[in-house]
């Protein structure tokens, strides 16, 4: 889901985005070729334009959060590089690849993993057979749910190795139908690691999670976002976690990309704080 309505505030001016020089990527990102690409992505419902002409590029070893308010755009954004959604017009490629017709299936084969923000889990189904589904399918094994666990040890471990990096290994044997939220939400981001993406893309991956819960899937993308090789997008309204993750931001206002860059100075800019965070009236009240 967008951010909640309270931080909804349109009375300022957009903020025209930062040229891609002064975007805030990391060292290694900023030298290197854009992973994904979106090129002008469109999408109309009738009359109503929700995303419009989003041109993007995602370097490996960047972690881009996409933030705005309320109605933004930004689930849509995901649902059209993913391919819940297609697009208008416009383009989506990975490593120069042009995806833009394929269907969700063959975008994820080809390395565009996302994790949903409403669980997408089969809930009679063990915590653990739900991982080694997703390791199954990585390596395109046609094996039976049912079959002997004997026969396939290596999937059995590696889904297992999955569990403990998002602490539900002391839970591999519940239904997912019995666990709370949050676990609910832990074994989404196990089931992507098992599908080992080249593109990571959260949707409000701590949105439900108590307090206590949190720091894992902080942890886990932290760990992601080391790797070089990989691009993670992240779609947030609280903004401890984007600042404690964000290598970038990109800002959306009524589906259209309005600020793009360094964290520190698009989240300092007044006009964004108060038309698309929230956050410049409530500070003001504090200070």
């Amino acid at each position: 889901m967008n951010a909640p309505a309270s931080s909804a505030r349109t009375a300022a001016a957009p903020v025209p985005p930062q040229p891609a020089g002064q975007r805030g990527s990391t060292a290694a990102a900023a030298g290197a070729q854009p992973l994904l690409e979106t090129r002008e992505l469109t999408i109309r419902f009738g009359g109503h334009v929700a995303v419009n002409a989003m041109s993007c590029a995602f370097r490996p070893g960047e972690l881009t959060c996409i933030v705005g308010p309320n109605g933004a755009g930004k689930t849509t954004y995901f649902n059209l590089i993913s391919g819940q959604l297609p697009p208008t017009a416009g383009q989506i490629l990975l490593d120069g690849e042009d995806l833009t017709r394929l269907p969700v299936s063959q975008k994820t084969r080809r390395g565009i993993g996302r994790a949903f923000q409403l669980t997408s889990l089969f809930p009679q189904l063990s915590v653990l057979e739900n991982v080694r589904l997703a390791v199954q399918a990585r390596q395109q094994r046609g094996i039976d749910l049912f079959s002997m666990w004997t026969s396939h040890r290596d999937v059995r471990a590696q889904a297992l190795a999955i569990l403990e990096r998002v602490a539900l290994a002391g839970k591999q044997h519940l239904t997912v139908a019995s666990l709370p939220h949050g676990d609910q939400r832990k074994l989404e981001v196990g089931i992507l690691l098992a599908l080992q993406p080249r593109v990571f893309m959260f949707d409000e991956p701590t949105a439900g999670m108590s307090v206590d819960e949190v720091p894992v899937i902080l942890d886990l993308i932290r760990e992601i976002r080391q790797d070089r090789s990989k691009t993670v997008l992240l779609v947030e309204h609280k903004m401890d976690v984007v600042r404690s993750l964000a290598d970038r931001i990109i800002v959306l206002h009524n589906g259209t990309l309005v600020a793009d860059g360094d964290p520190a100075e698009v989240i300092a800019s007044p006009v964004v704080q108060q038309a698309y965070l929230g956050m410049a009236e409530e500070e003001g009240n504090h200070g």
